[in-house]
């Protein structure tokens, strides 16, 4: 692409070990461009994780958003901000979910897009809720270039798998998130402490989800705060 052409937006299918896939791809203005794949919350590829994606991609990046239900349900889009059903419907998914098969569906499209036309070759892993716990499994069981994860709950629950942490990881805590208790963030700010690659930022008063498009804990501060690090981190990880 020329460094005229406007941003566009399509769709991608994802050839994958277990199966194809489809993601959604917002391309920057300019190429080549580094890649950063966006890994959805438990409402699947929706209009939020959409307009993130046209957001990084604004900042310069190529943006992919794998659909990750797609073994348990292919396309689900759901709303993150009105509907109790969709909530319950995502909640179905989420438990039923197989972080490990996540993990070689993620890889698979690290694999895929660091090979696209416009590509560096250079790749991010950057997610959100259970997104974020992805981003933290794949960055220490996978190769990736750089992780941002928001807010990954259950985290916690994998931090003996820390030791294989060697891209540089940056981490947002909302400090009263209701799915990441105390003790959970303490956990994982100890465990990450170690590692000279990774940072914790923490946001006192932030509910989960604080930096989601008109979430119910939706913050403009924090958010901008935390969309800024993550910017100057992938600028200076992946450029």
């Amino acid at each position: 692409m020329s460094e005229h052409s406007t941003m566009m937006k399509d769709h991608i299918t994802i050839a994958g070990r277990d199966g194809a896939f489809g993601a959604y791809v917002a391309r920057p203005k300019a190429s080549p461009a580094p890649v950063v794949v966006v890994l959805q919350e438990l409402f699947g590829v929706n209009a939020d994780i959409r307009k993130t994606c046209d957001e990084i991609a604004e900042q310069g990046f190529l943006a992919v958003a794998p659909d990750l239900f797609w073994r348990q349900e292919p396309g689900v889009d759901l709303s993150n901000v009105t509907s109790e059903a969709d909530w319950q419907h995502g909640m179905r998914l989420y438990q039923a979910y197989d972080r490990d098969a996540g993990v070689r569906d993620i890889k698979d499209t690290v694999n895929a897009v660091a090979k696209l036309p416009g590509c560096t070759g250079r790749v991010a892993v950057l997610g959100y809720c259970l997104g974020a716990l992805m981003v933290f499994l794949t960055a220490v069981r996978e190769s990736v270039d750089a992780g941002v994860a928001y807010h990954g709950g259950d985290t916690e629950k994998y931090l003996g798998e820390v030791d294989g942490l060697h891209a540089p990881l940056l981490m947002h805590l909302g400090e009263e998130d209701e799915f990441i208790y105390k003790a959970a963030q303490a956990a994982i700010k100890a465990a990450l402490a170690k590692k000279p690659n990774a940072t914790v930022y923490s946001y006192p008063g932030q509910s989960h989800a604080f930096s989601r498009h008109g979430g119910a804990h939706y913050n403009a501060a924090a958010a901008a705060l935390a969309h800024e690090r993550t910017y100057a981190f992938l600028n200076r990880q992946l450029r």
